[in-house]
Order: C-alpha cells, then structure tokens, then sequence
C-alpha cells in the first residue's frame, strides 16, 4: 500500500462512523439563542505524513516519506481566532541514493529523526453544526538527525549530517465534534516550506527551498469553554385585563433554542381555556368569574432538563362594567315651537347590546336609538333639562343631561323709514320755494311726527349740477320752517342735512326711537345761519 493511501484509509473509516458518532454528538447552541460552545484550549494528537505535491522522492528534499506524530495545543481567544503551537517528530526508512552510469539510483533502508516546532495563528469557523472548518499559518523551525544507511559502518554511511532549518506551514482542516470535550479531526493538509542546506556531491552547501505536503490525521480534546446555555421561555398575556367574553392572546418568547431543531410547545390554564400548540395561544374567557388567573407555557427540544422550559402569566378577569353614556343637543339655544337633536354616545367596555330612552321636563321628546327629538311647542320660555339613558344586557345603566334654553321671542330694533319727498322743479322762478303740493307732503309728515312724538325727523336737501350745495340747504329750512311754523313741531326734533344726490329734492326721513340713521353722504345744516 503506498504511503498516501495508508493515511486515507482510516480517514475514510472514520467518515462512515461520522453519521452513527453524531448520534451522541451535544447540540451547540446556534445565532438564535446561546453563544456557540467554544473550548479554551484545544489539544489535538494525531498521525502525520511527509510528501511533496508530485511524489514520494525529490532529489536533495531529506523531509519526503517521513512517518510520524504531531501534536498541538490551541489557545482560543473567540469562536473564531485562536493561537496554536505545533510539535511533530518523524522518523526516515528509506533513502534514494542518485547515480550516474552503474551507479543507478538506489533505495536503501536508513534511519533519521526530524522534529518540528511551530507557531502561528488560527482562524476557525465555528457554527452551530457539529462541523468546524479552520485554516492556520505557522512558522518555526525544524531539526533533523544524521541518517545512517542500515548495515554499513563507516562515515560514508552517513549521506546527510544533523541540520536545523527554518520551516513555515499554511492550509487546514476541519474537525467533527463528537461530544462536548472530544472531536475527530478526519484531515489536516498543510503546505510546509523548509531551508535545509544542500548536501548532494557537488553542491555549495546553499540553504535551498523544500515545498513538502504534511497531512495529518487524529483526535481533539477540548476543555474549559462555555457550555450551551440552557433553553429559556417567557411568556406574557395581552390584554392582561378583559372582561368576561374577552378573548386573550398569550405569547412565548423562548431563548437559546437549537434552529437545527423543532420545538413543541403547549400551554394549560386555571381560568377559562386555552388553544394553541405554538409559540402564540388563545384563551377563551366565556363565563369565566371575575378573578385573578394564571396560564403555563411549555417548550421542549429534547429529554434534557436543558432542553426545556417552562413560564407563567397571570391575567385578570374583571366585573362587567356598566355603559357610560355623553348627551347633547343642537341647538341648545331656540325659540318656543322649534325642535333640537339630542344625541347621546354611548358604550359598553364590553361592547354588550345597548338599550336607549329619553326623558325631558318640558315639551316633548322621542327617540329610542343614540338621536331622539325634543319638540319644544307650547314650551314657554324656560330651560329645559334632558336625560338620555343607556342600559345594556346585563340590566347595568348609565344616565347624562344636557340642557335646552327656549329664548323669549327676540326684540325687533326699530328701523328708519323715507317719507314722501319733495320736488322744487316745477317753480323755475323760485325753486326754493316751498309749494302747495309739497305742503300736502309735509302735512302727512306733521301727522306721522305727532303719532310718533318721541321719533326725529332727518330732511335731506339736494341740489341740481348748476347749483351750489348751499341750494340744498336752503331748501332743507324752508321745510323745516313750515313744520314748525304752520304744523308745530318742535325744531329740536328735526334734523337738517344736505345730500349729495343730483336734483332739486327733499328727503325726509323718519327715525324712530331706538332707531339709528345712516348719514353716510350727507353733512350737517346748521339752521341758525343763513335763516330764510
């Protein structure tokens, strides 16, 4: 069996007892929950084999076809870096001694040492299966021995002297974890670099490169670390109070589950009943007495007491609570015979059937949903108290008032009123002049201010576009004096203005009591000036 095969042949053993192993292999937590079990120190003993990339031989490499052990002990910072020192010692068999003519290349059997010591840096891969790639670099040196030809004495029997070189190593492997402090680590394949010095006939004795494969195979054991954290549940209610009927919703919340596997869940309560087989429940509370209760959750991923959790909520039950109810009405102010909407808004906390009724202390109200109508005729004015009423299923009420105000009737402002007017066109001559015609207009307006002895009179004289503005006063005098001359009306009670309209006129205007007139466009006459 050539010397590579006799190393995968264990390596392949051990691949076919990989599935059966893991049988008893302890799950590493996962990313979902607890940290991923990582050992502090890792102590790896195995087999290892010398040979380069192409062959067994190559001529001046004194490291190929050597058999022996390594050892490593690895300090883990984190799951992922660590430091690693590695020792491995070999034992040499056979050395090819080259020729040329009859001195043809020659096998014989030998005997040397070579031991190795490194040291470097690890980055491992860590996940939450049972497998653990990592690759490494490390550099150190190397001692080999003499190595004597078997059956010869002599120092001829010597081909290559004792040497000790630099020596580095890159690659990886990865292990299977068997249990929580054993691991097999099928394979480890390292490039190694040496500079031994060539010794071959003829050579200077120059430090060379020797690219050699190391492959390694054995058994890790792990210690201190952190175990996988056990599974932890929590569990809560929502709402943690409800009324009688109210449906609650309980939820579990567990932590440092395992992802690679299922988890069961179940729940049990004292107060009403409980569905559901996963992380979320409902409880039924239905005819469930007012009282403080408590509901148990339950999740399992295995048969060890650290595969299972259990947690506890409680939940209120309170006593139904009657309805509240709010009333209004619009409008809230109105005149006698005129109706308002009232408006009631209610609720039941436990959204139960509503019953609703009015009642007025004046007038008249119907209704029996959330609106009822007040009808206020034949109310006198006065404020009226309504009461909306709510009662639910269970016989629990609830009352509010609102209030309406019938108004007394309003109060009607006295308003201005235009009298006739008087037009001083017809006289040419003198159309300042008050004629007959107009003392018939002003004989109306005599018998309208003795009916209404507490009103004022406001005479407006206008003047046409060829007159000046002192035109329109005059006219406003003479009016003024035959009311007050011919009629007897009193002169305090009468106002003179002149307008700004066109024409040859006479407003008159009376304003009674309370009344107010609007002089915008006029101005004021003042009868003392000017008399006619």
């Amino acid at each position: 069996m050539k010397p590579y095969a006799r190393l995968l042949a264990p390596l392949a053993v051990a691949f076919l007892l990989t599935p059966t192993l893991s049988l008893h292999a302890q799950s590493t937590a996962g990313p979902s929950g607890s940290t991923i079990d990582t050992p502090k120190v890792e102590l790896f003993l195995g087999y290892s084999r010398f040979g380069t990339w192409s062959n067994d031989t190559t001529t001046g490499n004194r490291m190929v076809g050597l058999n022996g052990g390594s050892a490593s002990i690895a300090f883990n910072f984190n799951r992922y870096i660590g430091l690693v020192a590695d020792i491995g010692g070999y034992d040499d068999s056979q050395l090819e001694l080259t020729g040329n003519g009859t001195n043809e290349p020659l096998v014989v059997n030998s005997s040397g040492t070579a031991y190795t010591f490194l040291f470097g840096p690890r980055l491992s891969f860590r996940n939450s299966t049972r497998f653990t790639p990592f690759v490494q670099g490390l550099v150190g040196g190397v001692h080999a021995s003499e190595v004597t030809v078997s059956d010869c004495t002599g120092s001829a029997c010597i081909p290559l002297p004792a040497q000790l070189a630099f020596a580095m190593t890159a690659g990886g492997g990865f292990d299977i974890r068997l249990t929580r402090h054993f691991s097999l680590r099928p394979i480890q394949a390292e490039y190694m670099m040496t500079r031994f010095a060539d010794v071959t006939y003829g050579s200077t004795g120059v430090a060379t490169t020797e690219n050699d494969l190391r492959l390694s195979s054995g058994l890790v054991f792990g210690f201190g670390g952190r175990p996988p954290l056990p599974v932890q549940l929590a569990c809560s209610v929502q709402p943690a109070s409800a009324f009688p009927g109210d449906p609650l919703t309980v939820t579990a919340t567990a932590t440092n589950l395992n992802p690679r596997h299922s988890a069961t869940y179940s729940w049990e309560t004292n107060g009403g009943s409980v569905s559901g087989s996963n992380a979320t429940a409902t409880i039924n509370t239905a005819d469930t007495a007012p009282g403080t209760y408590a509901v148990t959750g339950h999740v399992t991923q295995g048969s060890h007491a650290t595969q299972q959790a259990s947690c506890t909520a409680s939940f209120t039950i309170e006593s139904p609570a009657p309805p509240t109810i709010a009333c209004s009405a619009n409008p809230s102010n109105l005149q006698s015979g005129d109706t308002s909407m009232i408006t009631a808004q209610a609720a039941s906390p436990q959204n139960r059937a509503l019953t609703y009724s009015y009642t007025a202390t004046a007038g008249t109200i119907t209704g029996d949903t959330s609106t009822a109508t007040l009808n206020t005729t034949g109310v006198e004015p006065s404020a009226i108290t309504v009461t909306c009423n709510v009662v639910d299923d269970l016989g629990k009420s609830a009352s509010a008032p609102t209030t309406v105000t019938v108004m007394p009737p309003p109060v009607v402002a006295p308003q201005t009123s235009e009298l006739c007017s008087i037009s001083f066109d017809r006289d040419h001559r003198r159309p300042l002049r008050v004629d007959n015609e107009a003392k018939g207009c002003l004989d109306d307006i005599a018998l309208e201010m003795q009916r209404e002895a507490t009103g004022r009179l406001v005479i407006v004289g206008n003047y046409s576009s060829n007159e000046q503005p002192e035109a329109g006063a005059k006219r406003t005098k003479n009016v003024r004096q035959y009311l007050v001359n011919e009629k007897g009306i009193d002169p305090s009670r009468i106002d003179l203005r002149v307008g700004t309209n066109s024409g040859r006129t006479v407003t008159d205007v009376f304003v009674p009591e309370g009344a107010t007139y609007l002089d915008t466009g006029t101005t004021p006459v003042d009868p003392s000036i000017d008399k006619p």
